[in-house]
Order: structure tokens, then sequence, then C-alpha cells
């Protein structure tokens, strides 16, 4: 038996989990990438077999303690798994989505300067007629599915000696992500394992009311796995040793439709546009969630109507929506319990998914400070949110200038608008680039969708000089502008809406709106009102 109680080498994590007897199965939507014959049933002895496997692939390949092994591919679960076997030798693996833009991904290679980048043929390919050839971009490339001119694949790193593991400095660098890049190109963000894995990780591995999963939970996931918090989702999961761990590789419907009813979970947690794009099927009749106790959002607040059609959508009786707010930088920063209760009202002018709740009690602390003195304001008052975080990242690749003009003393800049109310919580108002002078983007945009059930999401747009321009995303890029005006009627001046399909609007990884692509896209001036100093 190991001597800690919760998950803290990620390394090895399912050596950690096997040698203490935990029998979870895993279950994926598809097969993985890496290790298509395994098929899409696993045990925990099995995977901290592929984990130490494919260990041995990145040391035959050259990689050594100490390395960056950048990993973009696509989506699925193995990313978690490469990240471990990448931490397993001593390296750092890097996750990069393959929904980057291959210019993007150049950026970032080149800040990374990775020994080795492990990708898919069909990445490397689509990059290559485009003009960027990512092989060039790393010491080395390993392709996982196939073969590829001047890559390796796994046929030629296979049958290598398996390393002994390695477990980092607890303050050391173990995994770097990369945030949206809804502005513009991400950054590359640095945890170690006492950020996200002692604080993030270790925090939910504790059986919390509500939130700990159980040993009958059939435990969910629908995000990219190439975000940060899939290890974190992971490794505190699997530490709670639920009944089954459920990996929604793709939001498509045809994917992850039939896995869902088949496998029935009892918590899932998904990315706000995976939740929108399954929304209409939480209305179906025997629809695959009607087992569920739990649902979680934590990388972006949630438009009304989606949390009421799924928590309509179970027949527990007293189902809770935990929506979080953070960053990649820092981790959850608050959270909130939403219930059917406090959803029922309907089209209202300022909807509640807007306060995002209290700081993590003993993990994080809040304050918001005038954008231009930096000096606190009271609480009641708009203003820039600084966060204090155990879990803060330990600083941004190839940014350092970027990182250090985001403190003040102790206090870190999350970019954010917001006000602390008088009972504590917060109030999210926009980030602070996309601010405008009517209110709030994020307010509009939850009060439009919910009094208007054929738009799918809106993007407002601030203009300066001119009123604020909605882009209505609709099923078929069509729009009800008679419909359109009275639902508006009581809102600030807004310029006539923009009508796209869902497909046509830019997206990151993690199905944020790109907007200052979709400004590019709509023909719309690149100006904001916002400075986007702190972005």
């Amino acid at each position: 038996m190991t001597p800690f109680s919760k998950p803290i080498h990620l390394g090895t994590l399912f050596d950690d989990l096997a040698e203490r007897g935990h029998a979870t199965a895993v279950h994926l939507s598809r097969p993985l990438d890496i290790a298509p014959g395994l098929g899409t049933a696993l045990d925990i002895p099995r995977l901290a077999g592929l984990v130490a496997e494919a260990a041995g692939w990145l040391t035959s390949a050259g990689v050594r303690p100490g390395d960056r092994v950048a990993i973009a591919k696509r989506n699925h679960w193995d990313y978690v798994v490469l990240s471990c076997a990448a931490a397993r030798v001593g390296a750092v693996p890097a996750s990069l989505s393959a929904h980057l833009d291959p210019s993007v991904l150049e950026v970032l290679l080149k800040r990374l300067d990775p020994a080795l980048l492990v990708t898919d043929a069909a990445l490397l390919a689509a990059c290559r007629e485009g003009g960027t050839d990512l092989a060039s971009l790393a010491g080395r490339a390993l392709v996982v599915d196939g073969t590829a001119a001047g890559a390796l694949s796994t046929d030629d790193v296979r049958g290598g000696p398996e390393p002994r593991p390695r477990r980092p400095p607890l303050d050391a660098p173990l995994a770097i992500m990369h945030t949206s890049g809804t502005t513009g190109v991400p950054k590359l963000v640095v945890h170690s394992t006492r950020t996200i894995m002692r604080r993030l990780a270790g925090f939910e591995a504790h059986r919390w009311p509500l939130l700990g999963s159980r040993p009958d939970d059939a435990v969910a996931s629908a995000v990219s796995f190439a975000h940060g918090r899939a290890l974190a989702w992971t490794a505190s999961v699997l530490w709670l040793a639920p009944a089954r761990l459920l990996a929604v590789s793709s939001s498509d419907w045809a994917e992850a439709g039939p896995f869902l009813e088949r496998h029935r979970p009892t918590t899932l947690e998904a990315q706000p546009a995976t939740y929108v794009r399954w929304q209409d099927r939480a209305a179906e009749r025997r629809a695959p969630f009607e087992r569920v106790r739990l649902y979680i959002s934590t990388f972006d607040a949630m438009h009304p109507p989606t949390v009421r059609a799924f928590l309509g959508a179970t027949r527990h009786r007293h189902p809770v929506w935990m929506q979080g707010w953070g960053q990649s930088e820092t981790g959850p920063l608050t959270f909130r319990f939403l219930t059917r209760r406090a959803m029922a009202t309907e089209r209202g002018r300022h909807p509640t998914t807007r306060d995002l709740g209290r700081p993590v009690p003993t993990r994080t602390a809040l304050r918001v400070v005038d954008p231009q003195t930096l000096r606190p304001v009271p609480r009641g008052t708009q203003g820039l949110v600084f966060c204090r975080s155990e879990a803060l990242c330990l600083g941004y690749v190839g940014e350092e200038e970027r990182w250090r003009s985001k403190w003040v003393g102790q206090w870190w800049n999350t970019g954010d608008l917001g006000v602390l109310t008088r009972t504590g919580s917060v109030r999210l108002v926009d980030r602070e680039v996309d601010a405008i002078p009517e209110g709030s983007c994020l307010e509009l945009e939850d009060v439009i969708a919910d009094r208007l059930p054929g738009v799918l999401e809106c993007v407002v747009l601030g203009v300066p000089g001119r009123p604020s321009l909605p882009v209505a995303v609709t099923e078929d890029g069509t729009l009800d502008l008679d419909a359109w005006r009275r639902a508006v009627t009581d809102l600030p001046p807004l310029a006539d809406p923009v009508a796209m399909k869902w497909d046509e609007v830019p997206r990151t990884g993690t199905g944020k709106v790109r907007r200052a692509a979709l400004r590019d896209r709509i023909g719309e001036t690149p100006d904001t009102h916002g400075t986007g100093r702190w972005t």
C-alpha cells in the first residue's frame, strides 16, 4: 500500500492505483489512438502497463529527463496516458490542441523547443498542406497512428526497455498546457506536482458531499483532453474508485450518443459548447442523462436554458449543477450549485448564472480593483478581479514578462471584470478585452439565449463608436428578425444581428468562441473597448 492518501505522482498514477487495488473500469467512446487494439474497455493494471510501454517508446525516441514532449493529436483520453508516460521518464509533457491553427502551433512549438513531438498522421499532413511542417519544429517527431515522412512510427520505437519511473521535485515543472486562446495566441502554462496534483487533484480527491465520486458512480467527461483539466479530473476521479470512468472523445452525437446511452452516467462533466450542442438531446424521451445526479461545468459560465434543460432531463429527484469558474493558470477559483428551483425563473433580465458563487474555502482569495489605479474597490463595485490561489501555476513558457506584468504584490490579475457582492459571491461581467459600455456582453448573451430558443448561442462584440454587434448562432444560419426585436426590446441598443451556423464560428479546442477571429471572419474592425493589456 502506498503511504499517501491522495494522488501525487503523475508518472506512476496508474501503478499507484493498481497497488491500492482500485478496480474502476475505464470505458472509451472509441479505442485509444495510441493503442487501438486494446478496444474500448480497460482496467487499471492494463493502463499502468500501457503507460510503462509508452514511456519506453519515448525513451527509444530519444527523450531524456528534463526534456519537453509536445503532444498534439486528435482529441482523446490518451493525452492523459501520454502525459503520464512523459512524466514517468522525467520529461515534461506539453499538451497542444489539434484545433489550433497551424500558424499558432508553430509559434507554440518554437516556444517549447521540444525534444519530441507526439502527433498523428492527419494533423501532420494537414499542417504540411498549409505550409507548416510540425515535425521540423521538434528534435524528433513520433506519429502514433501510422507513418509519415520525416517522423518515427510506433513500430520504430516498440520493444525497448521500460525506463525506471522518476518522480520530480514537488515544485519542478510537471506539465504544460495552453490557455484557450480566444483573443490570440494561447499562453503556455506551466504547472508543478504541487499545484496540479496535490492542490487541484488532491483537493477533488476527497469524498465531498455531492461532488465526490461514489463506489457505484459512472463518471463521464466530454472535454478537450489536451486541457490541464483532464489530468486533475482523471487523477481525482480514479482515486475515489467509482465503478466506471467514461471518456467521451467527441461532442459529435453519432459517437457520444450511443456511448452515453449504453453506459448511462451518474455524473457528467462537459464543456459549455458541448452541453449546448446536446441540449436538444436532453429533451428526448429516454435520454442518456436520466441517471445523472451531478452535472459539472468548469470551462466557462453556462447559459440558463442549457442548465435548465439538463436538470430537467434526469429522473434523479434532486439533481445538482456545479458551476465552477477559474482559469488554466489557477484551477477553480469559485463554485456554485444550481438546482431546478434556482433555475425556475425564465427569460429574466438578469440571469442567475452570472453569479459564480464564492471562492473555494481555504484555497482561494479574491479582490476586485480599479482598472486604472489597481487599488481595491468596495463590495458591489465593478473592477478587475485579482486572486490568490494555492494552485497558481509557475509561469508562462517564453513569456516571462507577460507573466510578471499580471502581478501586483501577492495578487494575480485574472484579466476578468467582475463584482464581489456583499455576500462574498462573484458576479462575472466580461473579459476586460471584451468589455462594452452597455453593461455586460455575457449577461446580454444569456438573456438573448433564454428568450430565443432557436438561438444556440449569442456572441456580443463591442464596436467603439457604434452599438455593440450581436452574432446569433442558429442551426441553419437564419434568424427571425421580428422575434429578435421583441426579445431585445428592453435591452441596451444593439446593432442588427449577424446570423451564422454553429460550424461557421471559429472556436478553440474547448469550444469557446475565438472573438478576434470571429471579428475578422465577419469583416468587423479588430478594435475593442477593452485594452487587452491583461489578457
